[in-house]
């Protein structure tokens, strides 16, 4: 069995809070593993690893700091297969999802490679009598990132080389459900020959989490996970005096129009809710036709997509969906089924009772399919993050942007249309952070920016891109004259370009 510690300073460190958490495969059911807890003071030397590295690294000039990035890109790229593994065996996820996870995390350290440029800052010349001014943005220090168990290699990637590329040293506390591949990872970048101390990963549970929220010296914290834990994540971090990008829980609505092409949202729909077993806060959750004659036509095309789907484990090639997480989740999404059964809706397709021969023991969950939800029911107001679609049936256009728009999350959604009228008045009027037309997962390449609204995102930043570098920099603003001699005196009126 596997033992599995940290990383600091460049070096695999054990934990010395004398606890452990059992990493288990979900396709089987089986302990694989067994996590060391950190406890505050094994956080306390991370913290202090990244700080010793912080002079030397924020002051490497951004061009050789963007080398090392290029570098793990091509470790990335040539350790693709092994780290989809790593993921597919804690987290369950099939391999070709896993290979997808890897590369959007890739397509970030690309944009990290771009850092000379990012961080290129702005002048003006002559803002007054002789006068410049320029900006430029500076590291903050120390940062760290809190990652989930949905994406364990893509979301520290859309942390830690922009962070770092920018000149920060970071501290990584993965999700302890599936650890492994954060840490493959992570090796990987020390594999460049990165200086000590610049990426340091500690594993834990919540006393490491509130180590990192209370140390003084960590100036930033990154957190992707649930609103509950992302609401306590910011409220604790602003209390300490430290900036937060915490990013919530989702409830993704597809609005399919009338005039949609049924096959084309009756793929994108069986694609989006029950890819990676529902487990992405970018699923969709709520299919929202409009009338019940679209509603109608719209699950006819449903069902056979649905019937034909492929459940099974990693190591099954033909495999479109694997398990879920943990036993605890497994059990907590077969309880809002129930929940959706008592509450009224029609379970059109019942993915309870799944066992797999070779596999009874997995975590598997088929795909089920609700119509008639309301929107008083648990089933659609609650986040499930399983392979659970629910049909909303919306009576026109503005019923379901309404209901979009009164939900309390604002992360994704989409509308499926031929009406570019209809689709451009969506895309301005829905009160959600990311927006996809004819698109089921409109997740930002690399060099825009991810986040939503309302409960989805606390914080004034999204994560990557151009946000990304904003979050994890702050700006200076010089203002400059170079005169061969003062000769006007003193003067205590307020400076101004007049």
């Amino acid at each position: 069995m596997a033992r599995i510690d940290n990383l600091i300073g460049g070096k695999q460190t054990a934990t010395t809070s004398g606890r452990f958490a059992p990493v288990f495969n979900p396709a089987t059911g089986e302990q694989s593993g067994e996590l060391g807890l950190s406890s505050t003071a094994d956080v306390v030397a991370a913290v202090q690893a990244a700080k010793k590295a912080f002079p030397a690294w924020s002051t490497t000039a951004p061009l050789k700091r963007a080398r090392y990035m290029f570098k793990f890109k091509e470790l990335l790229e040539a350790n693709a297969d092994r780290i989809a593994q790593a993921i597919s065996a804690e987290h369950g996820k099939t391999h070709s999802d896993a290979l997808g996870e890897v590369q959007r995390g890739i397509e970030v350290v690309e944009f990290a490679c771009g850092i000379p440029h990012l961080l290129a800052g702005e002048f003006s010349r002559n803002v007054g009598p002789a006068i410049d001014t320029h900006n430029d943005r500076q590291p903050l220090g120390v940062v760290a990132g809190i990652t989930p168990f949905n994406f364990p290699a893509m979301v520290p990637l859309w942390m830690y080389p922009v962070a770092i590329a920018a000149g920060n040293t970071f501290v990584l506390k993965p999700s302890e459900r599936d650890p492994s591949a954060a840490l493959v990872v992570a090796q990987l970048l020390l594999d460049t020959g990165l200086p000590e101390g610049v990426l340091n990963v500690v594993n834990g549970d919540k006393e490491a989490v509130d180590a990192l929220l209370h140390h003084p010296d960590v100036k930033a914290i990154s957190f992707v996970g649930s609103t509950p834990i992302a609401q306590y994540i910011y409220a604790t971090a602003a209390a300490n005096g430290k900036r937060c990008q915490a990013l919530g829980g989702a409830k993704n609505h597809m609005v399919v129009m009338p005039d949609a092409d049924m096959d084309q949202a009756a793929d994108a729909l069986v694609s989006a809710a029950y890819g990676s077993a529902g487990e992405r806060c970018m699923a969709i959750s709520v299919a929202v036709p409009i009338g019940d004659k679209t509603a109608d036509i719209l699950v006819e095309h449903l069902l056979p997509r649905i019937n034909k789907l492929k459940v099974g484990p990693a190591a099954d090639p033909q495999a479109e969906m694997g398990p879920l997480v943990t036993k605890q989740h497994q059990e907590k999404v077969l309880g809002y089924i129930d929940a959706g059964v008592k509450e009224g809706a029609k379970l059109v397709v019942d993915g309870r009772g799944l066992k797999l021969q070779g596999y009874e023991n997995g975590y598997f969950v088929g795909a089920t399919l609700f119509d008639h939800v309301t929107e008083e029911m648990s089933i659609y107001k609650e986040e499930i993050f399983g392979p659970v679609l629910s049909m909303v049936r919306a009576r026109d256009y503005a019923h379901a942007t309404k209901m979009i728009n009164d939900h309390e999350y604002g992360n994704g959604t989409a509308i499926f249309t031929r009406d570019g009228d209809a689709a451009r008045a969506f895309a301005d009027g829905i009160e959600v952070g990311m927006v996809g037309v004819n698109v089921p997962l409109p997740v930002p390449v690399a060099y825009h920016s991810f986040g939503g609204w309302k409960r989805s995102l606390f914080g004034d930043h999204s994560i990557y891109g151009m946000e990304g570098v904003r979050f994890y920099t702050r700006l200076k603003t010089v203002t400059a004259r170079w005169p061969t001699g003062i000769r006007s005196g003193v003067n205590l009126n307020f400076p101004s370009t007049n």
